[in-house]
């Protein structure tokens, strides 16, 4: 779809830096300064809803989902994970893989409402450096897996 934001097939730098592309999927490590460690997994092709996929491209598309979950968990340690696709404003399947600490910017409301705080900047740069592992563990998970 020519209009679409997620289906150019060059990996667009404002999205924030790719850490591993496959030949259905990528992941991205998004570029949000309140949020450190927020991914997104998305599927290459146009295809707007999940049940659009055969049953083994859902699985693969939510192994890489669980497989980022796991590996920002391990990393991070973040009081929880959002995983959310939404696609309302952009209906193409794509994963957001969200560590969410009771301090940031959002907390305890999703990361596209208002913000509620001011994370201290201490623990912004703690969690900034923290993120700046996560590609390196995320494609060392996924070697592991194919």
């Amino acid at each position: 779809m020519s209009n679409c934001p997620l289906c150019t097939q060059a990996h667009k730098p404002e999205e924030g830096e790719l850490i591993w592309r496959g030949d259905d999927c990528r992941i991205i490590l998004v570029n949000d300064p309140n949020l450190p460690g927020f991914c997104r997994v998305i599927w290459n092709r146009h295809v707007p809803e999940m049940s659009d996929l055969t049953y083994g491209e859902r699985e693969h598309i939510m192994s890489l989902v669980f497989a980022v979950e796991e590996v920002i968990r391990d990393v991070m340690q973040p009081d929880k994970i959002n995983l959310a696709a939404l696609g309302n404003m952009v209906p193409h399947i794509h994963w957001h893989v969200i560590p969410r600490f009771k301090d940031d910017a959002y907390f305890p409301g999703s990361v596209w409402s208002t913000k509620t705080q001011e994370t201290s900047k201490v623990n912004l740069e703690q969690r900034i450096a923290l993120a700046a592992k996560l590609p390196a563990a995320i494609r060392h998970e996924i070697s592991q897996m194919y």
